[in-house]
């Protein structure tokens, strides 16, 4: 298939069609809003389910219910609709029942702004919602990947019974990049064997995530522990760029990932020997990678556009052999490479610290306030 030109909100919208979506259910929010609306039209008129909810807590309702049928289901939301959705989010991982949700991220706390930012990574990737459970979480970093990703994301959690996040930002949201849509799969309305369908022959089911004896919900959380066993020896994604012959790493998902690839490239043709690790699975996360990699290079930077969230994760998998330092940008400001190329000079020109936590070092050279 040739490739078009296509809006990252559009894209991954087009990419669930194509994979078999069955139903969306979904209430507008800048800037995920295109795709809702991208839906709104294409469902329809192939005869498919689109509902646009009273609100988010409709919204996620609904798709708890439809998913309960083994239909393929979607929502997607902005980082403040998708905090009204965690109470129905961990309904949905204590039924253990296959969802995918996409959350176009944006400046905050509170109500923010519709600016690009990555500050739901702990509220994503570290659960959410109550209880013990683990989404799977997928960050790509270009349209293309959107795609993939998104394509690929109902297969993955029906494999698991699992929830499929995909995060991105409203930058990737919005932006544009020729990119190649995959082959329409045949909607095909599944009958899984836990499913709540009746048919002849077969009891119908009946799905919850009550179990008011503790005896009964701690096999429960053993069972979903397990399974995420499973997905961390499976699932991990992340990709590597010039590490080959790296002394100094930076490390940055999605948009600043992408962000700082063109950081290490300058830095790399004035002959700085920099590398980028760019998580694309945050949850499981690639522990052993940046395990690894601390025992290779000589210093990390890890670049995020909120103050720190994925930093505690990289000190946590690096254990101490090595300095980290972090630059990061919040509320919905964007980083330049440029900036990230500065913060790797200072890296590899500076001492190494001695004491101190990386975001206390960054926030005593950019935290005044203005």
């Amino acid at each position: 298939m040739a490739k078009e030109l296509l809006k990252g909100n559009v894209a991954i919208a087009e990419a669930a069609v194509r994979a078999g979506l069955n139903a969306y259910f979904g209430y507008p929010i800048t800037p995920q809003t295109e795709l809702l609306e991208w839906l709104s039209a294409r469902m329809p008129e192939l005869g498919r389910a689109f509902v646009q909810a009273e609100s988010e807590l409709g919204a996620i309702n609904m798709v708890y219910g439809a998913a309960c049928t083994g239909a393929r289901v979607m929502t997607s939301s902005s980082s403040p609709g998708f905090s009204l959705m965690l109470e129905g989010i961990s309904y949905i991982a204590g039924t253990e029942i296959p969802v995918v949700l996409v959350d176009v991220m944006r400046g905050g706390p509170g109500l923010g702004n519709i600016a690009p930012a990555q500050a739901d990574y702990n509220q994503i990737v570290h659960g959410g919602g109550h209880g013990d459970y683990h989404p799977i979480v997928l960050a790509p970093a270009n349209i293309q990947e959107a795609i993939d990703i998104t394509y690929t994301a109902f297969d993955l959690a029906e494999k698991y019974r699992n929830l499929v996040i995909i995060m991105v930002d409203g930058s990737l949201g919005q932006m544009m990049e020729p990119a190649e849509l995959p082959e329409m799969k045949p909607v095909i309305m599944r009958t899984p064997e836990w499913a709540v369908y009746g048919s002849e022959g077969r009891e119908r089911r009946f799905l919850s995530s009550i179990y008011l004896d503790p005896p009964a919900e701690e096999i429960t959380n053993f069972r979903l522990e397990r399974r995420w066993q499973e997905i961390k020896a499976n699932e991990v994604q992340y990709k590597e760029y010039y590490l080959d012959d790296a002394e100094y790493a930076v490390i940055g998902f999605g948009t600043s990932g992408r962000i700082a690839l063109s950081a290490v490239r300058a830095a790399r043709a004035k002959g700085i020997p920099v590398g980028l690790l760019r998580p694309v699975s945050l949850a499981p996360f690639p522990e052993k990678a940046v395990e690894e990699l601390s025992k290779k290079v000589k210093g990390m930077l890890v670049v995020e556009m909120n103050a720190g969230q994925m930093l505690e994760d990289i000190i946590k998998y690096s254990q101490g052999r090595i300095p980290v330092e972090f630059y990061g940008r919040m509320g919905g400001m964007v980083p330049m490479p440029e900036e990230i190329e500065a913060e790797i000079q200072r890296l590899v020109s500076q001492p190494a610290p001695t004491n101190g936590h990386p975001r206390d070092r960054w926030l005593a050279r950019f935290g005044k306030v203005n």
